[in-house]
């Protein structure tokens, strides 16, 4: 009967261990870009106008390099 309650502890911490993990490996991803929209924030308008310019023609599907116009910060 010890034995079979061993096991059971064990396999609870492993479950528990692996859980944890899963959990904190998905936050990990999420914090970098998080980090980075703080960071950009944190910013003043003109400061960040480049990378807000080289993310906006990163997203444009026909690839166009320019700076709208019309935009006003």
């Amino acid at each position: 009967m010890s034995t079979g309650i061993v096991i059971l502890i064990v396999v609870i911490i492993v479950g528990v261990a692996v859980a944890l993990g899963l959990k904190l490996r998905s936050r990990a991803a999420n914090d970098g870009v998080d980090s980075f929209r703080r960071q950009i924030n944190a910013l003043s308008p003109e400061a960040r106008k480049p990378t807000v310019d080289q993310v906006k023609s990163a997203e444009r599907p026909d690839g166009d390099e320019r700076a709208d116009d019309g935009d006003v910060a």
